[in-house]
Formats: structure tokens, C-alpha cells, sequence
């Protein structure tokens, strides 16, 4: 893969709800960002379905139709509903992810995460008081990683936190108690992710993720 150019994740199985209007999933940015990343080799993780629905093909046909929607809207093709712009991609790589939320086994998709075949899951740890950060309390959050990264055989594990107070109320995760207390606890496992956040609107009112990206 060249210096200027990037690959999509495809998130097809993924609970991550994505922004829509009009029935169309949009990306908030601008292309100009999108080849701003390319000139890193940065890998983009786009997000196909969201937290209501049934997703699955049916047939060989559908395939094909996910793949000409893709080389339309994504890679060197042409459609009036490009939603990075004029920014062009330069291939696929296709992984199973999901988004749970942190109650261990996940009421809805628990099984299918034992399968083995999920390669990174992305773990809501707030929004739940019995395995989320409480008020200065790391034990249930860290108790609850640790059964996920136990007994869940993806190849990452991401934590989810919220990225300020007004996002998700008690459970939110000082930038300053996550990058001491919290991400060297976690970083040393071998399915250790990254950390992903909730929600990017707050982020942009708060700067959180700047403050803990060079933690991460």
C-alpha cells in the first residue's frame, strides 16, 4: 500500500449505530481530512449497519451488490452519494466486529463472540454501574475487562468510555485518571485495542481524545 493512500474496515456485523439523514449514513468530515490521513497510511474503519435491523446476505447476488456499492462509493468507482467526497480509497479489508455493551456474556450477541471468529470488539464500559468506572472506583471496570479479554477469543479488545461528564453522567473516566490509573492496567494484554469514545461531539466540545492520544 502506497504512502498516499488508506484501507476501509468494513464493521458489517457492527452495533455501532452510524449518523444518518434521509436514510443515508453521512461522515461528518470532509474529504480534504480523509487525504490528510492518507498521507499516513492510516486505516479507516467505516461502519455498515447500526444498533436496529437485520443485516445478513442472502445469496451470492447480494454479495456482489455489497461489492459494486462499494467500488462505487468508496474506491475508484463513481456515484452521486460518495460520502467522503472526491477522496478515493485503495482497497478492502473486510473483519467481523461488534460493540457490546459491558455485562458479561452480552445479552444479544454473546454467543456468536465466543465463535472466535470477531476480530476486534469494541466494549461500551459505561452505561452499566456493575462493570463501568464509578466515581473514583476502578475494581468493576477492571474486573470486567478482564472477563472479556478471559474468555472472548477476538484478536482486540477495545475500551469504550464516554468523553465527557454530560455524554454518559458518573461513569466518564478523567483524561488524566484514564491515561495514569486506568491504561497502564490495560495496555500490557496481548489483545489490548485502543480506546474508543463516546461521543465525538463532546469530544470536539472537550478535547478529551487529545489529551489522551499520546497515552493510548
Amino acid at each position: 500500500m502506497s504512502s498516499q493512500s488508506s484501507a476501509v474496515s468494513l464493521l458489517f456485523l457492527s452495533l455501532v449505530v452510524a449518523c444518518n439523514a434521509g436514510g443515508i449514513a453521512i461522515y461528518w468530515g470532509i474529504s480534504s481530512d480523509i487525504k490528510a490521513y492518507q498521507v499516513y497510511n492510516a486505516q479507516l474503519i467505516l461502519s455498515i449497519g447500526g444498533g436496529a435491523g437485520i443485516y445478513s446476505l442472502t445469496s451470492s447476488e447480494d454479495a456482489r451488490q455489497v461489492t459494486i456499492y462499494l467500488w462505487n462509493n468508496f474506491l475508484g468507482g463513481h456515484s452521486s452519494n460518495r460520502l467522503l467526497g472526491n477522496a478515493v480509497l485503495d482497497g478492502v479489508d473486510f473483519y467481523i466486529e461488534g460493540a457490546p455493551q459491558c455485562p458479561f456474556p452480552d445479552a444479544w450477541i454473546g454467543n456468536a463472540l465466543k465463535t472466535g471468529f470477531f476480530d476486534y470488539v469494541w466494549v461500551q464500559f459505561y452505561n452499566n454501574p456493575p462493570c463501568q468506572y464509578t466515581q473514583g472506583a476502578l475494581s468493576n471496570l477492571e474486573d470486567a475487562r478482564k472477563q472479556w479479554t478471559s474468555f472472548i477469543p477476538a484478536t482486540k479488545i477495545f475500551l469504550g468510555v464516554p468523553t465527557a461528564p454530560h455524554a454518559f453522567g458518573s461513569n466518564f473516566i478523567p483524561a488524566s485518571n484514564l491515561s495514569s490509573n486506568v491504561l497502564p492496567t490495560i495496555k500490557g494484554s496481548n489483545k489490548y485495542g485502543g480506546v474508543m469514545l463516546w461521543s465525538m461531539y463532546y469530544d470536539d466540545l472537550d478535547g478529551y481524545s487529545s489529551s489522551i492520544k499520546s497515552h493510548v
